[in-house]
Protein backbone atom coordinates (compact mmCIF):
# COMPACT_ATOMS: atom_id res chain seq x y z
CA UNK A 1 0.00 0.00 0.00
CA UNK A 2 1.46 3.12 -0.94
CA UNK A 3 1.67 6.39 1.06
CA UNK A 4 -0.74 8.20 -0.99
CA UNK A 5 -3.65 6.02 -0.05
CA UNK A 6 -3.08 4.88 3.50
CA UNK A 7 -4.40 7.60 5.78
CA UNK A 8 -5.90 9.34 2.80
CA UNK A 9 -9.65 10.53 2.61
CA UNK A 10 -11.83 8.42 0.58
CA UNK A 11 -15.10 8.81 -1.52
CA UNK A 12 -16.62 5.04 -1.21
CA UNK A 13 -19.21 4.40 -3.84
CA UNK A 14 -21.04 1.57 -4.63
CA UNK A 15 -22.73 1.28 -8.42
CA UNK A 16 -26.17 -0.27 -8.11
CA UNK A 17 -26.65 -1.49 -11.89
CA UNK A 18 -29.82 -2.06 -13.05
CA UNK A 19 -29.25 -4.91 -15.04
CA UNK A 20 -27.21 -7.35 -12.57
CA UNK A 21 -28.34 -9.63 -9.91
CA UNK A 22 -26.59 -9.21 -6.60
CA UNK A 23 -26.67 -11.56 -3.64
CA UNK A 24 -26.82 -8.70 -1.07
CA UNK A 25 -28.43 -5.69 -1.51
CA UNK A 26 -26.94 -1.96 -2.13
CA UNK A 27 -26.84 -1.02 1.40
CA UNK A 28 -25.15 -4.46 2.50
CA UNK A 29 -22.83 -3.99 -0.64
CA UNK A 30 -21.80 -0.37 0.19
CA UNK A 31 -21.22 -1.77 4.39
CA UNK A 32 -18.65 -4.28 2.91
CA UNK A 33 -16.88 -1.54 0.70
CA UNK A 34 -16.62 0.67 3.68
CA UNK A 35 -15.08 -2.15 5.90
CA UNK A 36 -12.89 -3.24 2.72
CA UNK A 37 -11.64 0.52 2.41
CA UNK A 38 -11.08 0.39 6.53
CA UNK A 39 -8.80 -3.13 6.40
CA UNK A 40 -6.73 -0.79 4.54
CA UNK A 41 -6.57 2.47 7.03
CA UNK A 42 -7.96 4.82 4.66
CA UNK A 43 -10.38 7.55 6.34
CA UNK A 44 -13.88 7.64 4.55
CA UNK A 45 -15.25 10.94 4.05
CA UNK A 46 -18.27 9.82 2.33
CA UNK A 47 -20.22 7.14 1.14
CA UNK A 48 -23.28 6.30 -1.20
CA UNK A 49 -25.13 4.16 -3.52
CA UNK A 50 -25.30 5.33 -7.35
CA UNK A 51 -28.21 3.31 -9.60
CA UNK A 52 -26.82 2.93 -12.76
CA UNK A 53 -29.27 2.44 -15.32
CA UNK A 54 -26.70 1.99 -18.35
CA UNK A 55 -23.52 1.65 -17.80
CA UNK A 56 -21.28 3.96 -19.39
CA UNK A 57 -18.07 2.46 -21.60
CA UNK A 58 -15.94 5.18 -21.12
CA UNK A 59 -16.65 6.08 -17.58
CA UNK A 60 -19.20 3.81 -15.92
CA UNK A 61 -21.40 6.75 -14.75
CA UNK A 62 -23.73 8.88 -16.60
CA UNK A 63 -22.00 12.64 -17.02
CA UNK A 64 -24.05 14.01 -14.20
CA UNK A 65 -23.08 11.30 -11.73
CA UNK A 66 -19.28 11.94 -12.59
CA UNK A 67 -20.45 15.96 -12.25
CA UNK A 68 -21.75 14.97 -9.08
CA UNK A 69 -18.56 12.47 -7.71
CA UNK A 70 -16.45 15.53 -8.70
CA UNK A 71 -18.50 17.67 -6.42
CA UNK A 72 -18.38 15.81 -3.43
CA UNK A 73 -14.57 15.10 -4.08
CA UNK A 74 -14.57 18.82 -3.40
CA UNK A 75 -17.04 18.86 -0.70
CA UNK A 76 -15.79 16.24 1.62
CA UNK A 77 -11.49 16.94 0.58
CA UNK A 78 -11.27 13.55 -0.91
CA UNK A 79 -8.10 12.54 -2.24
CA UNK A 80 -9.37 8.89 -3.62
CA UNK A 81 -12.16 7.51 -4.86
CA UNK A 82 -12.63 3.67 -4.21
CA UNK A 83 -15.70 1.87 -6.51
CA UNK A 84 -17.26 -0.95 -5.01
CA UNK A 85 -17.33 -3.09 -8.71
CA UNK A 86 -14.77 -3.84 -11.63
CA UNK A 87 -13.73 -0.67 -13.44
CA UNK A 88 -12.21 -1.44 -17.18
CA UNK A 89 -8.69 -0.01 -17.50
CA UNK A 90 -10.14 2.84 -20.04
CA UNK A 91 -13.02 3.67 -17.80
CA UNK A 92 -10.20 3.82 -14.85
CA UNK A 93 -7.98 6.34 -16.22
CA UNK A 94 -11.03 8.28 -18.14
CA UNK A 95 -12.06 9.09 -14.01
CA UNK A 96 -8.78 9.60 -12.87
CA UNK A 97 -8.57 12.09 -15.19
CA UNK A 98 -11.29 13.93 -14.92
CA UNK A 99 -11.26 13.90 -11.40
CA UNK A 100 -7.91 14.20 -10.79
CA UNK A 101 -7.54 11.84 -8.13
CA UNK A 102 -6.34 8.60 -7.83
CA UNK A 103 -9.33 6.16 -8.64
CA UNK A 104 -9.36 2.56 -7.74
CA UNK A 105 -12.27 -0.68 -7.71
CA UNK A 106 -13.24 -3.57 -5.53
CA UNK A 107 -10.23 -5.32 -7.33
CA UNK A 108 -7.81 -3.20 -6.75
CA UNK A 109 -8.89 -3.08 -2.91
CA UNK A 110 -8.72 -6.26 -2.43
CA UNK A 111 -5.56 -6.76 -3.84
CA UNK A 112 -4.18 -4.10 -1.79
CA UNK A 113 -5.47 -5.80 1.45
CA UNK A 114 -4.30 -8.75 0.80
CA UNK A 115 -0.40 -7.53 -0.44
CA UNK A 116 -0.60 -5.52 3.34
CA UNK A 117 -1.65 -8.79 4.83
CA UNK A 118 0.45 -11.80 3.45
CA UNK A 119 3.03 -12.92 6.07
CA UNK A 120 4.51 -15.98 4.57
CA UNK A 121 6.79 -16.55 1.05
CA UNK A 122 3.97 -18.63 0.09
CA UNK A 123 1.28 -15.72 0.70
CA UNK A 124 3.74 -13.07 -0.90
CA UNK A 125 4.00 -15.20 -3.76
CA UNK A 126 0.06 -15.55 -4.47
CA UNK A 127 -0.48 -11.94 -3.69
CA UNK A 128 2.33 -10.48 -6.25
CA UNK A 129 0.86 -12.92 -9.02
CA UNK A 130 -2.59 -12.23 -8.51
CA UNK A 131 -1.37 -7.99 -8.50
CA UNK A 132 0.66 -8.81 -11.56
CA UNK A 133 -2.09 -10.09 -13.45
CA UNK A 134 -4.19 -7.54 -12.84
CA UNK A 135 -1.87 -4.67 -13.58
CA UNK A 136 -0.18 -6.10 -17.24
CA UNK A 137 -3.73 -4.91 -18.57
CA UNK A 138 -3.63 -1.16 -17.01
CA UNK A 139 0.13 -0.41 -18.03
CA UNK A 140 -0.97 2.58 -20.01
CA UNK A 141 -2.23 3.83 -17.06
CA UNK A 142 -0.22 2.74 -14.08
CA UNK A 143 3.04 3.35 -15.58
CA UNK A 144 2.95 6.65 -17.15
CA UNK A 145 6.41 7.32 -15.70
CA UNK A 146 7.96 5.46 -18.55
CA UNK A 147 6.38 7.74 -20.95
CA UNK A 148 9.64 9.72 -19.79
CA UNK A 149 12.40 7.21 -20.30
CA UNK A 150 14.32 6.07 -22.91
CA UNK A 151 14.24 2.72 -23.90
CA UNK A 152 16.31 0.40 -21.44
CA UNK A 153 17.47 -2.96 -22.21
CA UNK A 154 20.50 -2.15 -24.96
CA UNK A 155 17.84 -0.68 -26.77
CA UNK A 156 17.83 2.77 -28.42
CA UNK A 157 13.65 2.88 -28.63
CA UNK A 158 11.69 6.40 -27.77
CA UNK A 159 9.64 6.88 -25.08
CA UNK A 160 6.08 5.06 -25.35
CA UNK A 161 4.78 1.57 -26.75
CA UNK A 162 8.27 0.45 -26.85
CA UNK A 163 9.11 0.53 -23.18
CA UNK A 164 5.51 -0.59 -22.07
CA UNK A 165 5.98 -3.48 -24.19
CA UNK A 166 9.36 -4.58 -22.57
CA UNK A 167 7.71 -4.27 -18.76
CA UNK A 168 4.84 -6.18 -20.32
CA UNK A 169 6.75 -8.91 -21.31
CA UNK A 170 8.91 -8.71 -18.38
CA UNK A 171 5.95 -8.79 -16.29
CA UNK A 172 4.94 -12.17 -18.35
CA UNK A 173 8.42 -13.56 -17.56
CA UNK A 174 7.59 -12.99 -13.85
CA UNK A 175 4.40 -14.46 -13.67
CA UNK A 176 5.61 -17.51 -15.33
CA UNK A 177 8.35 -17.81 -12.51
CA UNK A 178 5.34 -17.08 -10.46
CA UNK A 179 3.15 -19.51 -11.15
CA UNK A 180 6.14 -22.48 -11.29
CA UNK A 181 6.87 -21.38 -7.69
CA UNK A 182 3.49 -21.69 -6.79
CA UNK A 183 2.56 -25.43 -8.24
CA UNK A 184 5.70 -26.40 -6.05
CA UNK A 185 4.14 -25.32 -3.06
CA UNK A 186 0.38 -26.78 -4.35
CA UNK A 187 2.55 -30.32 -4.84
CA UNK A 188 4.36 -29.72 -1.85
CA UNK A 189 0.82 -29.27 0.28
CA UNK A 190 -0.21 -32.29 -1.80
CA UNK A 191 2.41 -34.12 -0.20
CA UNK A 192 1.71 -32.67 3.36
CA UNK A 193 -1.41 -33.67 3.22
CA UNK A 194 -1.15 -37.05 2.24
CA UNK A 195 1.51 -37.04 4.99
CA UNK A 196 -1.49 -36.37 7.11
CA UNK A 197 -3.52 -38.71 5.89
CA UNK A 198 -1.27 -41.70 6.79
CA UNK A 199 -1.22 -39.72 10.14
CA UNK A 200 -4.14 -41.00 12.96
CA UNK A 201 -4.92 -37.11 13.51
CA UNK A 202 -8.13 -35.80 12.09
CA UNK A 203 -7.94 -32.68 10.50
CA UNK A 204 -10.78 -30.03 11.20
CA UNK A 205 -10.99 -27.16 8.47
CA UNK A 206 -12.46 -23.82 9.71
CA UNK A 207 -14.10 -22.06 6.42
CA UNK A 208 -16.32 -18.66 6.52
CA UNK A 209 -17.08 -15.33 4.95
CA UNK A 210 -14.41 -12.95 5.68
CA UNK A 211 -15.28 -11.65 9.60
CA UNK A 212 -17.44 -14.53 10.38
CA UNK A 213 -14.82 -14.63 13.71
CA UNK A 214 -12.77 -17.95 12.42
CA UNK A 215 -9.52 -17.11 13.97
CA UNK A 216 -11.45 -15.89 17.18
CA UNK A 217 -12.88 -19.39 17.15
CA UNK A 218 -9.35 -20.82 16.58
CA UNK A 219 -7.76 -18.91 19.25
CA UNK A 220 -10.40 -20.39 21.47
CA UNK A 221 -9.99 -23.68 20.74
CA UNK A 222 -6.33 -24.11 20.63
CA UNK A 223 -4.99 -20.73 22.52
CA UNK A 224 -3.22 -19.44 19.99
CA UNK A 225 -2.70 -15.90 19.05
CA UNK A 226 -3.35 -15.77 15.51
CA UNK A 227 -4.41 -12.28 14.60
CA UNK A 228 -8.30 -11.74 15.07
CA UNK A 229 -9.92 -8.52 14.56
CA UNK A 230 -13.20 -7.03 13.47
CA UNK A 231 -11.57 -6.75 9.90
CA UNK A 232 -12.30 -8.09 6.45
CA UNK A 233 -9.30 -9.80 6.15
CA UNK A 234 -7.45 -10.12 8.98
CA UNK A 235 -6.14 -13.48 8.40
CA UNK A 236 -4.70 -14.40 5.13
CA UNK A 237 -2.38 -17.62 5.45
CA UNK A 238 -3.65 -20.91 6.98
CA UNK A 239 -2.58 -21.33 10.44
CA UNK A 240 -2.56 -25.15 11.83
CA UNK A 241 -2.30 -26.19 15.35
CA UNK A 242 -3.27 -29.42 17.15
CA UNK A 243 -5.87 -29.26 19.94
CA UNK A 244 -7.64 -32.44 22.06
CA UNK A 245 -11.35 -32.88 21.69
CA UNK A 246 -13.57 -35.53 23.98
CA UNK A 247 -12.56 -39.46 23.69
CA UNK A 248 -9.94 -37.66 20.55
CA UNK A 249 -6.47 -37.35 22.06
CA UNK A 250 -5.36 -35.06 18.76
CA UNK A 251 -6.85 -33.51 15.85
CA UNK A 252 -5.60 -30.79 13.94
CA UNK A 253 -7.58 -27.34 13.63
CA UNK A 254 -6.70 -25.58 10.54
CA UNK A 255 -7.46 -21.70 10.06
CA UNK A 256 -8.08 -20.35 5.97
CA UNK A 257 -8.26 -17.29 4.85
CA UNK A 258 -11.84 -15.51 4.62
CA UNK A 259 -14.24 -15.56 1.17
CA UNK A 260 -15.94 -12.62 -0.25
CA UNK A 261 -18.92 -12.18 -2.61
CA UNK A 262 -17.07 -11.33 -5.85
CA UNK A 263 -13.57 -12.06 -5.04
CA UNK A 264 -11.42 -11.52 -7.93
CA UNK A 265 -10.67 -14.27 -10.38
CA UNK A 266 -7.00 -13.32 -9.74
CA UNK A 267 -7.27 -14.26 -6.44
CA UNK A 268 -9.10 -16.95 -6.37
CA UNK A 269 -6.73 -18.69 -9.22
CA UNK A 270 -3.83 -17.79 -6.96
CA UNK A 271 -4.81 -19.00 -3.61
CA UNK A 272 -6.12 -22.54 -4.95
CA UNK A 273 -3.15 -23.54 -3.11
CA UNK A 274 -3.97 -22.18 0.15
CA UNK A 275 -7.82 -23.28 -0.26
CA UNK A 276 -6.65 -26.93 -1.16
CA UNK A 277 -6.23 -27.24 2.58
CA UNK A 278 -10.02 -27.88 2.94
CA UNK A 279 -10.09 -30.83 0.00
CA UNK A 280 -8.22 -33.01 3.15
CA UNK A 281 -9.89 -32.37 6.11
CA UNK A 282 -12.19 -35.03 8.06
CA UNK A 283 -14.93 -32.50 8.90
CA UNK A 284 -15.58 -28.69 7.33
CA UNK A 285 -16.97 -26.06 10.03
CA UNK A 286 -18.54 -23.02 8.03
CA UNK A 287 -18.35 -20.75 10.48
CA UNK A 288 -21.68 -18.08 9.92
CA UNK A 289 -21.54 -14.46 11.73
CA UNK A 290 -25.20 -14.94 12.40
CA UNK A 291 -25.47 -11.32 13.71
CA UNK A 292 -25.05 -10.09 10.06
CA UNK A 293 -28.32 -9.42 8.20
CA UNK A 294 -26.57 -10.84 5.02
CA UNK A 295 -25.56 -14.18 6.78
CA UNK A 296 -27.86 -15.95 4.36
CA UNK A 297 -26.24 -14.60 1.34
CA UNK A 298 -23.13 -15.15 2.95
CA UNK A 299 -23.42 -18.27 3.30
CA UNK A 300 -24.53 -18.83 -0.50
CA UNK A 301 -21.07 -17.32 -1.59
CA UNK A 302 -18.81 -20.05 0.92
CA UNK A 303 -20.86 -22.39 -0.43
CA UNK A 304 -20.41 -21.48 -4.01
CA UNK A 305 -15.97 -21.46 -3.01
CA UNK A 306 -16.42 -24.78 -1.94
CA UNK A 307 -18.65 -26.21 -4.86
CA UNK A 308 -15.70 -24.30 -7.16
CA UNK A 309 -13.35 -26.68 -4.77
CA UNK A 310 -15.22 -29.97 -5.61
CA UNK A 311 -16.24 -29.86 -1.92
CA UNK A 312 -19.73 -29.66 -2.77
CA UNK A 313 -22.26 -30.71 -5.31
CA UNK A 314 -24.36 -27.45 -5.61
CA UNK A 315 -27.48 -29.31 -7.67
CA UNK A 316 -27.94 -31.36 -4.62
CA UNK A 317 -26.28 -29.58 -1.38
CA UNK A 318 -24.11 -32.95 -0.81
CA UNK A 319 -20.58 -33.37 0.38
CA UNK A 320 -17.80 -35.51 0.35
CA UNK A 321 -16.69 -34.14 3.87
CA UNK A 322 -18.89 -33.56 6.81
CA UNK A 323 -19.85 -29.88 7.10
CA UNK A 324 -20.76 -28.68 10.43
CA UNK A 325 -21.99 -25.12 10.14
CA UNK A 326 -20.96 -23.16 13.51
CA UNK A 327 -23.36 -20.09 14.19
CA UNK A 328 -21.28 -17.60 15.62
CA UNK A 329 -21.06 -14.70 17.89
CA UNK A 330 -24.13 -15.38 19.85
CA UNK A 331 -23.53 -12.42 22.18
CA UNK A 332 -24.62 -9.55 19.27
CA UNK A 333 -28.09 -11.31 19.14
CA UNK A 334 -31.18 -10.80 21.67
CA UNK A 335 -32.17 -13.22 23.70
CA UNK A 336 -35.69 -14.39 21.21
CA UNK A 337 -33.57 -14.77 18.64
CA UNK A 338 -30.87 -16.73 20.47
CA UNK A 339 -33.79 -19.03 21.55
CA UNK A 340 -34.68 -19.10 18.05
CA UNK A 341 -31.70 -20.16 16.65
CA UNK A 342 -30.80 -23.04 19.23
CA UNK A 343 -34.09 -24.50 18.72
CA UNK A 344 -33.48 -24.35 14.79
CA UNK A 345 -29.69 -25.39 15.36
CA UNK A 346 -31.19 -28.65 17.18
CA UNK A 347 -32.73 -29.69 14.22
CA UNK A 348 -29.74 -29.79 11.74
CA UNK A 349 -26.23 -29.65 11.63
CA UNK A 350 -25.16 -26.70 13.26
CA UNK A 351 -23.89 -25.75 16.34
CA UNK A 352 -24.68 -22.02 18.51
CA UNK A 353 -21.65 -20.32 20.22
CA UNK A 354 -20.11 -17.21 20.27
CA UNK A 355 -15.57 -17.47 20.16
CA UNK A 356 -15.93 -14.39 21.50
CA UNK A 357 -17.34 -15.18 24.90
CA UNK A 358 -16.71 -18.89 25.06
CA UNK A 359 -20.60 -19.43 25.19
CA UNK A 360 -21.37 -22.97 23.94
CA UNK A 361 -17.17 -23.85 22.59
CA UNK A 362 -18.11 -27.02 25.22
CA UNK A 363 -20.48 -28.24 23.01
CA UNK A 364 -19.08 -27.35 19.81
CA UNK A 365 -15.85 -29.03 20.89
CA UNK A 366 -17.99 -31.93 21.93
CA UNK A 367 -20.00 -32.49 18.31
CA UNK A 368 -16.74 -32.17 16.63
CA UNK A 369 -15.93 -35.50 18.79
CA UNK A 370 -19.36 -37.47 18.12
CA UNK A 371 -18.61 -36.92 14.49
CA UNK A 372 -15.01 -37.83 14.52
CA UNK A 373 -16.00 -40.97 16.30
CA UNK A 374 -19.67 -41.83 14.92
CA UNK A 375 -17.94 -44.32 12.38
CA UNK A 376 -15.34 -45.62 14.71
CA UNK A 377 -14.95 -49.22 15.12
CA UNK A 378 -13.75 -51.21 18.19
CA UNK A 379 -11.07 -54.11 17.42
CA UNK A 380 -10.48 -56.35 20.26
CA UNK A 381 -6.71 -58.60 19.20
CA UNK A 382 -4.55 -60.74 20.70
CA UNK A 383 -0.99 -60.42 20.29
CA UNK A 384 2.03 -62.10 21.27
CA UNK A 385 4.35 -59.05 23.41
CA UNK A 386 7.49 -59.90 20.59
CA UNK A 387 5.14 -58.26 18.11
CA UNK A 388 5.92 -54.91 19.13
CA UNK A 389 5.74 -53.56 15.65
CA UNK A 390 1.38 -53.94 15.94
CA UNK A 391 0.92 -52.84 19.20
CA UNK A 392 3.11 -49.85 18.36
CA UNK A 393 1.07 -49.24 15.33
CA UNK A 394 -2.68 -49.95 17.43
CA UNK A 395 -1.26 -47.55 20.25
CA UNK A 396 -0.44 -44.37 17.75
CA UNK A 397 -3.42 -44.86 15.56
CA UNK A 398 -6.37 -45.77 17.79
CA UNK A 399 -7.49 -44.92 21.08
CA UNK A 400 -7.03 -48.18 23.35
CA UNK A 401 -9.51 -48.94 25.73
CA UNK A 402 -8.25 -51.47 27.25
CA UNK A 403 -4.87 -53.41 27.29
CA UNK A 404 -4.61 -56.61 29.60
CA UNK A 405 -2.67 -59.25 29.88
CA UNK A 406 -3.77 -62.70 28.28
CA UNK A 407 -1.15 -65.21 29.30
CA UNK A 408 1.05 -67.60 27.49
CA UNK A 409 1.30 -68.36 24.18
CA UNK A 410 3.16 -70.26 21.55
CA UNK A 411 5.40 -67.22 20.84
CA UNK A 412 5.67 -66.31 24.59
CA UNK A 413 3.68 -63.44 26.34
CA UNK A 414 0.18 -62.33 25.37
CA UNK A 415 -1.79 -58.51 25.22
CA UNK A 416 -5.12 -58.59 24.95
CA UNK A 417 -5.98 -54.86 23.54
CA UNK A 418 -9.28 -53.28 22.83
CA UNK A 419 -9.42 -50.40 20.70
CA UNK A 420 -11.08 -47.40 18.77
CA UNK A 421 -10.42 -47.15 14.81
CA UNK A 422 -11.70 -44.68 12.15
CA UNK A 423 -12.84 -46.62 9.14
CA UNK A 424 -9.40 -45.48 7.53
CA UNK A 425 -7.32 -46.41 10.00
CA UNK A 426 -8.95 -50.19 10.73
CA UNK A 427 -8.33 -50.95 6.76
CA UNK A 428 -5.02 -49.48 7.25
CA UNK A 429 -4.56 -52.07 9.65
CA UNK A 430 -5.94 -55.08 8.02
CA UNK A 431 -2.92 -54.47 5.60
CA UNK A 432 -0.12 -54.75 8.25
Amino acid sequence: MDEVTRGARALVLCPDIRSFSYDLDATERLEEAEGLALAIGVVIAHSAVLPIRQMQPNTLFGSGQVQNIATWCEQYEAELLIVDGALSPIQQRNLEETLKRKVIDRTGLILEIFGERAATAEGRLQVELAHLDYQQSRLVRSWTHLERQRGGFGFLGGPGETQIEADRRMIRQRMARLRRELEQVRKTRALHRERRGRAPWPVIALVGYTNAGKSTLFNRLTGAEVMAEDLLFATLDPTMRAISLPGVEKAILSDTVGFISDLPTQLVAAFRATLEEVTGADIICHVRDMANPAHAAQKKQVIEVLADLGVVDLENGESDIPILEVWNKADLIGEDRMAELREASAGQDAVLLSAATGLGIDDFAARIAEMLTAKAKELTVTLPVSDGRRIAWLHAHGDILEDDDAGEGEQGPLRRLTVRLNPKEFGQYQTL
